[in-house]
């Protein structure tokens, strides 16, 4: 009873909010169980399964997705990651020993003694310009970080 409660509690403040089209912070956000990494595109994907009534709070709540022309494409990275420890990262490890770094142009893989797995972005003068550690990414997350960030080969050929 007090789960239907909440939902129509819930519902009607969707309702007002979206009516004084007012933006929400991400905390609000975060307390009506929007992710901070929304993108809007999930937004118009609610009608799908029924949950148009929560779309316009959802709106308020997401982040556009950057467009192909806008996005920075950097000539080179470098995959950090001890040899030895690399067992201890099979997600990473799995990427590492597969053939997806063949994908992008300018990803060096390095074997350094000691390191967690670090992911070097390169800027024009081979300097780094972003550091992230990815640690507890999976395989996905790499291949798709890489190919927002990188340039890919040509697979269809």
């Amino acid at each position: 009873m007090s789960g239907e409660v909440y939902l129509l509690w819930l519902l009607s403040l969707i309702q007002t909010l979206s009516a004084y089209g007012a933006n929400l912070s991400s905390e609000s956000c975060r307390e009506l169980g929007f992710s901070s990494n929304l993108l809007c595109s999930s937004c118009d994907l609610l009608g799908e399964f029924s949950l148009s009534s929560i779309q316009p709070v959802c709106k308020q709540c997401c982040q556009q997705e950057a467009h192909m022309e806008s996005r920075k494409l950097y000539p080179g990275a470098i995959l950090e990651v001890c040899g030895c420890k690399l067992g201890r990262f099979p997600q990473v490890q799995a990427f590492v020993r597969s053939d997806k770094p063949k994908m992008f142009k300018g990803l060096q893989i390095k074997y350094v003694r000691g390191a967690d797995p670090i992911l070097k972005l390169l800027d024009d003068n081979g300097n780094i310009a972003e550091e992230l550690s990815i640690l507890k990414w999976n395989t996905d997350s790499v291949e798709e970080f890489l190919s927002e960030k990188l340039e890919v080969y040509n697979t269809d050929l």
